[in-house]
């Protein structure tokens, strides 16, 4: 009876946990497709979050092997720096760099609105102003093409006051068969109300290679599992008989690190003349008083061991994170990145064995995919290895939407993979 009672007490202290879980599309009204894009294609965007470059044929992923065969394969997709989830999920939608659309870690420090970001903050999450760049819903809308996002880092933000037509607050407690019915559902609106640019989001493979490792049996399972919903969805949308475009991407890769000999706080880092952003790969130091930058730099480049140490100004180039880079002064002062696998850790909890954000140059399992297949693309292609920001003008182009603003990736894709 004692048990029973425990029981009850716990369900009823975490009801309202699981009542507060928000699984209701969104749709605005009054939105319709013009006459002149009722005739364009349709894509379907995929992240599968932490899929590695090399995860289909490590582990056999039968039906993505078979689909990349019959379309475009590149070597690997290269994240941008920091190789993390909301940075780079965000860098492929809008083509810009993280330093340039301003999303440059999951978590971080905005010196000029005193703030910080976080993206278990659903307060920021869903705050348009930290959002630069046009993602590539907000175009479509833009120029009268319906979009619809079943998640991806962003949709939940009026980003210029727009949000997709259809759209989810984001959660993991739907059906991936509820999921895939919601995309064929969107595809079977009548022409004037039916989305031609769709996002769809996977996060398992990431929580099994977070949990378990790249290596883990789990972490195989979970891209197996995978491999069979993406088939569940292409051909539950074939049957919709829809000229439907498919791109397959990630955003980051995944490495074993070292979780024994993890990285404690510097000594010389004073937190009553810093604050300190982030952690794992990345540590950013954003200084209180700009004249504590130049001896605290000195100090740690001392004592630095199995890390680098970089002031704003002298970041590396190629990793578009440094003074000139950075269009909403979010970048701290100071910089350290840890040598692969070595892994900053402050918390009392132990650290993942598997984790990524590290330069993706320089460290493989940072590489992700690309793989794209259906009627707008080419057959039997492999590209070489290239930076994500190069995805947006090749969908832009698929779906025929012009677009005046700068971004960061280039169009030599387009020619390469579009019939």
């Amino acid at each position: 009876m004692k048990k029973i009672v425990v029981l009850l007490i716990f369900l009823l202290w975490q009801g309202p946990a699981f009542a507060q879980v928000d699984t209701v599309q969104r749709v605005i009204a009054d939105r319709y497709n013009s006459p002149a894009q009722q005739e364009k294609p349709y894509v379907i965007l995929i992240s599968a979050d932490g899929f590695r470059y090399d995860y289909a044929d490590k582990y056999d992923a039968r039906f993505l092997k078979g689909m990349r065969a019959e379309g475009v394969e590149a070597e690997s997709m290269l994240p941008a720096f920091p190789s993390k989830t909301f940075p780079n999920h965000y860098s492929i939608v809008t083509g810009l760099y993280p330093s340039s659309h301003g999303l440059i870690n999951n978590h971080f420090y905005d010196p000029q609105r005193k703030e910080h970001y976080s993206m278990r903050d659903r307060s920021k999450v869903e705050d348009g102003s930290w959002y630069g760049g046009t993602p590539l819903w907000v175009l479509a809308e833009q120029q009268q093409m319906l979009a619809a996002s079943f998640f991806w880092v962003g949709s939940e933000a009026p980003i210029q006051g727009i949000l997709s037509t259809y759209h989810y607050i984001y959660n993991e407690v739907i059906p991936i068969e509820r999921r895939i019915q919601t995309v064929v559902d969107w595809l079977e609106l009548p022409e004037e109300k039916r989305p031609h640019l769709i996002t769809f989001y996977l996060p398992e493979v990431d929580h099994a290679g977070h949990r378990y490792g790249p290596e883990a049996p789990e972490t195989r399972q979970a891209v197996q599992d995978l491999d069979k919903h993406m088939q569940m969805l292409t051909e539950a949308v074939a049957q919709t008989g829809l000229p439907v475009n498919y791109v397959f991407v990630s955003d980051h890769g995944m490495l074993a690190v070292d979780t024994k000999n993890t990285l404690p706080m510097p000594a010389a880092i004073d937190t009553s003349k810093f604050m300190v952003s982030g952690g794992g790969m990345v540590v950013e130091l954003h200084a209180k008083d700009k004249k504590a930058v130049k001896p605290t730099y000195r100090k740690l480049k001392k004592e630095a061991k199995e890390y680098a140490v970089y002031t704003k100004k002298k970041m590396p180039k190629h990793l578009r994170y440094g003074t000139k880079d950075d269009k909403y002064g979010r970048i701290g002062d100071i910089l350290l990145l840890t040598d692969a696998p070595k892994v900053f850790h402050f918390s009392s909890r132990p650290p993942a064995p598997g984790q990524h954000g590290y330069d993706a140059t320089k460290v493989k399992e940072m590489h992700t995919v690309f793989y794209a297949w259906g009627p707008a693309f080419k057959q039997g292609i492999k590209v070489e290895s290239f930076r994500n920001v190069d995805v947006y003008p090749v969908i832009a182009e698929i779906l025929g939407l012009p677009y005046t603003h700068k971004i960061d990736g280039s169009r030599h894709l387009v020619e390469k993979t579009l019939k």
